[in-house]
């Protein structure tokens, strides 16, 4: 049965940095593309970043090229996004699901907030 469960997020001033988390079951991780989206209030879902099975390549939305990282533990079947330099316009609630760049999976997990706020 798949399974995604986001973890992380939270409340954070401008310029700081949050590591959101998201352990997957239900499909082989180790072989499957990984990636990460984003909902803020009133908006389309959209792509944040992507990770290739074996780590080989990533991608970003140019809106957080340069401060945001995705990485992958195949052992933990985890997937991370280390944020940094956040902005208010990151708020969002944040997703993951399997694929790159689009999501393979209808189903979600419950996701992770994060909120930028002085």
């Amino acid at each position: 049965q798949l399974q995604l469960v986001e973890s992380g997020g939270g409340l954070v001033q401008p310029g700081g940095s949050l590591t959101l988390s998201c352990t997957a079951s239900g499909f082989t991780f180790s072989g499957s593309s990984m990636s990460w989206f984003r909902q803020a209030p009133g908006k389309e879902r959209e792509f944040v970043a992507a990770i290739t099975g074996p780590s080989i390549s990533t991608r970003y939305a140019d809106s957080v090229k340069g401060r945001f990282t995705i990485s992958r533990d195949n052992r933990k079947n985890t997937v991370y996004l280390t944020l940094n330099d956040l902005q208010s316009e990151d708020t969002a609630e944040y997703f993951c699901n399997a694929g790159y760049t689009v999501f393979r999976y209808d189903q979600w997990g419950q996701g992770t907030q994060v909120t930028v706020s002085s």
